[in-house]
């Protein structure tokens, strides 16, 4: 691999944004995309599909044998909230691939002995996004039913685009909990793209059973996220 690939995979790597590296196999060339950067027009599909998936991929593009390998950041999952629910997906989430965090300021629910073996945050939120801050390819699941501790680290999910915002409660806490983001400003578009209900509807009713829900609606974002900002066409 040649030492500019290397480097701009270096530089994707770092800045958590996907990169694929285009292989034309008749010639040994290859080049480099990072996502948001412009590449050929030809290209497109099979590179929107690449970055979709996630996958390698072959693909013939005028008569060109092309080898598509693609590199994404770990998908990562943060949860605002050390509650029951909060401790199954602790168990979930890394068998999938997440990396996970759990944020709380209350003490008595965010203690290691409930959550073992992922990160556990014992702070509010508003003191630490802004020194770890959310991204494309970041989930986020608020699950405390208090809008003091969730209402915030939704805005700031909002605003990075991670490809999950949910949300804990009924439809009507929902209507209330959209009532106070409209208030602070919160656009009819990005409130639209919370889930809430959260989960898929399965008919769950323990919190294992919701965490099972919560983590395949997040699976399912993140497969068929939108590609719209990787790049337009050169």
């Amino acid at each position: 691999m040649q030492l500019s690939t290397l480097e701009k995979l270096n530089t994707a790597r770092t800045a958590r944004r996907a990169a694929v590296v285009v292989s034309d196999l008749s010639s040994g060339r290859a080049q480099a995309f990072m996502e948001g950067e412009r590449f050929p027009a030809e290209w497109d599909a099979a590179i929107t599909e690449a970055l979709r998936s996630g996958r390698a991929a072959l693909a013939t593009i005028d008569e060109r044998p092309l080898f598509l390998n693609v590199y994404l950041p770990p998908p990562r999952l943060v949860v605002i909230g050390a509650v029951h629910i909060s401790q199954a997906l602790a168990r979930l989430a890394p068998v999938a691939g997440f990396d996970m965090t759990v944020i709380d300021p209350r003490t008595a629910f965010a203690t290691v002995e409930r959550f073992q073996n992922i990160e556990l945050l014992a702070d509010w939120p508003e003191d630490v996004l802004p020194t770890r801050p959310l991204d494309r390819y970041t989930a986020l699941a608020a699950v405390t039913h208090d809008p003091k501790i969730d209402d915030y680290p939704i805005r700031v999910a909002l605003d990075a685009g991670c490809f999950y915002v949910g949300a804990l409660g009924s439809r009507k806490t929902h209507a209330t909990r959209v009532e106070r983001l409209r208030s602070a400003g919160v656009s009819e578009e990005a409130i639209d793209r919370i889930r809430a209900p959260i989960g898929l509807d399965i008919g769950a009713a323990s919190p294992a059973e919701i965490a099972v829900a919560v983590l395949a609606e997040i699976i399912d974002a993140l497969r068929h996220r939108d590609r719209g900002e990787q790049g337009r066409a050169a």
